[in-house]
């Protein structure tokens, strides 16, 4: 099994636009299924229906999955939300802690 076991950590995720990316696969794929439906006759008669099916499912799929990167892109921006005021509130008592503006040091001199 020490074989397996990775050298080094993983990289970082890969961020961008994953809203847009889930929109449009999704659009691509209904858009498949419409341009697919006139011929359903076509693959009727071959056994092939399956060929018209999948890309609605694709598109429902689709759907599922912009409600959940819609959430997350929800979720990691009250994050970063949170983190902000956290770090400011944080500020704010440092700064009072030290009695105002200005550093300790401009203070003692």
């Amino acid at each position: 099994m020490e074989k397996w076991t990775p050298k080094h950590e993983a990289p970082e995720p890969l961020e961008g636009p994953v809203v847009s990316t889930v929109v449009g696969g999704t659009i691509l794929w209904f858009v498949l299924f419409l341009a697919q439906l006139p011929f359903y006759g076509w693959f009727a008669d071959r056994g092939h229906t399956w060929w018209v099916w999948t890309p609605l499912a694709g598109a429902a799929l689709g759907l599922i999955g912009i409600w959940y990167v819609r959430g997350r892109e929800a979720a990691i921006k009250r994050h970063a939300d949170r983190a902000e005021a956290k770090d400011a509130v944080g500020a704010e008592a440092a700064d009072g802690a030290l009695g105002g503006t200005g550093t300790e040091a401009d203070r003692t001199a």
